[in-house]
């Protein structure tokens, strides 16, 4: 077993290929590594210029097509062998020469994951600064994690937290509330950041929606992740009662002679009624769903075209 799997996800990065291989090299001198590159359905020369630099660290994973980050991530994840992992970006903007560091840290003072935070981050300031520390605000108040940077993809994590993450959809962003979820030991120290000097990001400001989306996911998961009827049969059988209420008042209010067939009072009794039901019923369903999606098999929400490694 490697000390050490370096997992990069990569789209369209054919110019950064090679500075990347030599970073990673030059950083990494010494230790037992394992560099894993995951195509996510590049269009340019990417996978071509990962097998030709490729010697017997390396391990490609390339997709059938796009399937974003997190995905991505996830895959490599799943085919990582070496005791510690760290997740990196492959557009350099990341230094490989922080890995040794995180991993000296987590290794001496015994933590599960070193998440980085982006020192003097290289980005622009209205598009990319601002709507991330807004997003990085309402994570911690909401979450309670208390980190400062949700967004660095550098953190080094021990084999089985990583392993055990569970990432679906786009929550790379969130993976330090699953590792909390997990009941890992976390930290967070300063990492080098640098500008991007080839190619474009992937990402726009278009991504604050699906943040918002997925943070709401993540307090789901979070807090009623396990036990869902707790927060559908909470707001059900309130709604339920309350309903049920203004029906039985309106009943004796019928008892004594009153018309209440018009009564707007009338329709919101039986809505909440119906409402309530409705969303005891759902907690139901989200109990079979949770007990299905936990002990049903192991499958993965992708599909892998080749694993390429160099021939010895």
């Amino acid at each position: 077993m490697r000390k050490l799997s370096v997992v990069v996800p990569v789209m369209n990065e054919e110019d950064n290929i090679k500075p990347l291989f030599d970073a990673i090299s030059n950083a990494l001198e010494g230790i037992d590594y394992e560099l894993i590159f995951v195509d996510d359905g590049s269009k340019d020369k990417t996978v071509e210029l990962i097998k030709q630099y490729a010697d017997d660290r390396t391990k490609l994973v390339i997709f059938n097509r796009n399937y974003g980050q997190t995905t991505a991530m996830a895959a490599g994840f799943d085919v990582a062998e070496g005791e510690l992992i760290a997740p990196i970006d492959g557009d350099l903007q990341n230094d490989p020469l922080d890995i040794p560091i995180m991993m000296k840290k987590l290794e001496d003072e015994g933590w599960d994951v070193v998440a980085g935070v982006r020192a003097k981050r290289q980005d622009g300031m209205f598009l990319r600064k601002i709507p991330s520390k807004i997003a990085n605000w309402i994570i911690r108040k909401s979450t309670g994690v208390y980190l400062s940077d949700y967004g660095c993809t550098l953190k080094v994590f021990k084999k089985d937290v990583a392993k055990n993450l569970n990432l679906y959809g786009e929550l790379h962003r969130f993976i330090p509330v699953l590792a909390e979820m997990y009941g890992a030991k976390m930290t967070q120290m300063p990492v080098r950041h640098h500008a991007r000097i080839h190619g474009v990001s992937k990402y726009g400001i278009g991504r604050t929606f699906k943040v918002i989306s997925d943070l709401l996911l993540m307090l789901f998961f979070q807090k009623y992740g396990t036990k869902p009827m707790h927060l559908f049969g909470t707001i059900g059988f309130g709604m339920f009662s309350i309903g049920a209420i203004i029906d039985f008042y309106l009943f004796l209010l019928k008892l004594f002679g009153q018309d209440i067939g018009s009564r707007p009072l009338l329709i919101l009794g039986v809505m909440l009624t119906l409402g309530g039901i409705q969303l005891i019923t759902t907690g139901f369903l989200a109990e079979i769903m949770m007990r299905t999606y936990y002990e049903s098999q192991n499958k993965k929400p992708y599909v892998i075209k080749e694993i390429f490694t160099k021939e010895q």
